[in-house]
């Protein structure tokens, strides 16, 4: 009797999503991702369900008998779409809402970081514009702050003035923020450990290094990433072992003990200081948009067996490690500063190629967003020439207004 194919369901829209399902379109199984966009639909098969809509995606799932959902959508996790699966015994693989309240709010993350003893920057979160004009007189420059949420939009800023800080505090309070969180800015190497989780056991997915700032050298205004590459060689096998002990057990620890065990995969996101130490600045829910093809092409498992055995709750004795290949990922933000404009060029990129949701015209051709566009990543035997075949590629795709970073694991060559 032959096994009929698996049927996989992703639920989310953006880059990271068009990264899953091109690595799940390698397994033999059909994937299905809702609700996807224009270029996902050219990879996969896109079900028009809205990330919130758990309830739809639910009985969608069950009336097609699919044999496991992954939420990697912030939304989808917030809208608490693993207890509702979870409680009609569908197999899924995200946290619960509750267990993910960290990983979604800063300002819970913040807390949780501080009763845990786990370092963090200094920080303070208000839920009034005056008060936080009040800390910010005395506040050390320069000041990081965040909207509570993450929502991907101008949400956070390094300010390194009183009036400067005001003035985003204002913004923030002006398109109605409940919370803003303040924190000092701390000088040193930015990562991202990323870990596999049912709950009660976690390993290692990958070190990343993160470049989040908008300019060449750490410039310009702090976004969600423009940059990224892996395996970080500045962050030695003591620290991730040390996070591991200290940090990634430590917060499954403490919700378990809240009967509320995370299960999936937890971005930690922290910056390496010059004296070797480390803290701890905030979590993410899964992988990054500007970082999931540097990880994914990395991971020498397959996926599908990997998230099941989280979800089914075999994990622990089915994994004691992760494999991961010994080569290296470079990856590269591509961005415009306008809509419209054709991209010409992709053909003829051998790195891999991630979209955001980017559309095609009437004669088929790509044509920008404004904002992020594409991620690049190229995978080869090691660093330095990971990042010379990306940033080959890199000049081959031209648009009006095309912006990146130019120096992208640029230290790599100095190391």
């Amino acid at each position: 009797m032959v096994e009929s194919r698996k049927k996989i369901l992703i639920v989310g829209a953006s880059a990271k999503e068009y990264a899953l399902a091109k690595k799940f379109n390698s397994y033999d199984c059909d994937v299905f991702v809702a609700p996807g966009n224009s270029v996902i639909a050219e990879i996969a098969k896109c079900v028009d369900i809205r990330e919130d809509n758990t309830e739809e995606l639910l009985a969608f799932v069950v009336k097609n008998s699919f044999d496991l959902t992954i939420a990697s959508s912030e939304i989808a996790i917030k809208n608490n779409i693993a207890e509702l699966f979870q409680a009609n015994e569908q197999l899924i693989f995200a946290p619960t809402a509750k267990s993910a309240d960290f990983a979604l709010s800063r300002a819970v993350a913040k807390k949780f970081l501080y009763r845990l003893k786990i370092p963090t920057p200094r920080f303070a979160i208000f839920d009034k514009p005056q008060m936080a004009y009040d800390y910010l007189k005395n506040a050390p420059m320069p000041q990081v702050i965040r909207a509570d949420e993450n929502n991907l939009k101008n949400d956070k800023l390094v300010c390194t003035t009183f009036l400067s800080s005001k003035i985003f505090v204002d913004d923030l309070f002006a398109r109605n923020e409940k919370k803003v969180v303040l924190e000092d800015y701390v000088y040193g190497h930015e990562f991202t450990l990323y870990v596999v989780t049912d709950g009660y056991h976690a390993l290692p997915l990958g070190v990343v290094a993160n470049y989040k700032f908008m300019e060449d050298g750490d410039g310009g205004i702090l976004t969600d990433g423009i940059g990224a590459f892996t395996p970080d060689y500045k962050v030695s096998k003591d620290v991730e072992d040390s996070l591991m002990k200290n940090v990634v057990n430590n917060i499954l620890d403490a919700l378990q003990k809240k009967d509320t065990p995370y299960l999936g995969i937890l971005g930690i996101n922290c910056v390496l200081k010059d004296d070797g130490s480390f803290v701890v600045l905030d979590f993410k829910p899964f992988l990054s948009d500007f970082d999931s093809d540097a990880i994914l092409n990395l991971v020498d498992e397959n996926l599908l067996t990997l998230f099941n055995a989280c979800a089914i709750g075999s994990f622990a004795d089915d994994y004691d490690s992760i494999n991961i290949s010994d080569y290296s990922s470079v990856s590269c933000v591509l961005l415009s500063r306008s809509a419209g404009n054709i991209i010409n060029g992709l053909d003829m990129v051998e790195s891999d190629i991630t979209y955001f949701p980017v559309k095609k015209n009437t004669y088929l051709e790509y044509e920008t967003i404004a904002g992020k566009n594409l991620v690049l990543t190229k995978t080869s035997n090691t660093l330095s020439r990971a990042r010379k075949l990306l940033y080959e590629d890199i000049d081959l795709v031209n648009f009006e207004t095309k912006k990146y970073r130019t120096d992208i694991c640029e230290q790599v060559e100095k190391f």
